[in-house]
């Protein structure tokens, strides 16, 4: 009899494929929503890579610049109030309302500081929200995928023994299949959750210096308009 039944379970088809094309509809829905969402998610990881490389190579290439000594109504002039870079936009920011504030004696609108430092904080939000975008689908895949997983392993299990009690058979070669089937939900929740959680924490850490680097250098660009409004 035990020769039988492993003769039976070695003659099964324990193939990604073949556990994918014995489940049922609802598990096979389940499993495809978690290969899409490891998909998606790895796009976002690549992309936003990227982006903070990019990012963070044109903040230091803004630093440059702006502590070369180059005056800062002509660096102004060069990149326009609308210039590309991250960096570059919250400088333009503050200096655009500088340039507001100026009357047309030359002398200063009261509360221009307090102006230019909301105008650089409005600017870096906008920034940190550009830069933090995707990074919640991250953290739902990362929170969802498993129990999503879990919910296709359990349906499975229970279509299991279903099929185990209208068989009457409790041989490992109509148990093992169906618990397999099961199993492999799980094991695509588990592949999608891990890398987002990841990534997501690493992504965020990365996010917050980058926007801490925006943040500090406002601060400086404020005390050197401040030191100029005093004077």
């Amino acid at each position: 009899m035990e020769t039988e039944t492993l003769a039976l379970a070695q003659q099964v088809d324990f193939s990604m494929w073949a556990l994918f094309a014995r489940a049922t509809i609802t598990v096979k829905l389940v499993m495809l929503m978690l290969i899409a969402a490891s998909f998606w998610s790895w796009s976002i990881i690549i992309q936003k890579i990227i982006s903070y490389r990019a990012a963070r190579s044109e903040a230091a290439k803004f630093d440059r610049s702006f502590w070369s000594g180059e005056p800062l109504d002509e660096f102004y002039e060069q990149i326009g109030p609308e210039p590309a870079g991250r960096a570059h936009r919250v400088f333009a920011a503050g200096m655009t309302e500088w340039r507001r504030s100026h009357r047309e004696d030359g002398q200063m609108i009261a509360g221009a500081q307090a102006r230019i430092d909301r105008s650089m904080d409005v600017a870096i939000a906008k920034e940190s929200e550009s830069l933090q975008s995707g990074l919640n689908v991250l953290a739902t895949i990362g929170s969802a995928g498993p129990f999503i997983g879990l919910f296709g392993t359990v349906w499975g299990i229970m279509h299991a023994f279903i099929g185990i009690a209208e068989s009457q058979n409790t041989s490992l070669a109509v148990v093992a299949p169906g618990i397999a089937e099961a199993l492999l939900a799980t094991a695509l929740g588990l592949v999608a959750a891990i890398p987002a959680v990841i990534f997501y924490n690493k992504l965020n850490a990365d996010m917050d210096r980058i926007v801490g680097g925006y943040e500090a250098f406002a601060d400086e660009f404020s005390t050197i308009l401040s030191r100029q409004l005093d004077a």
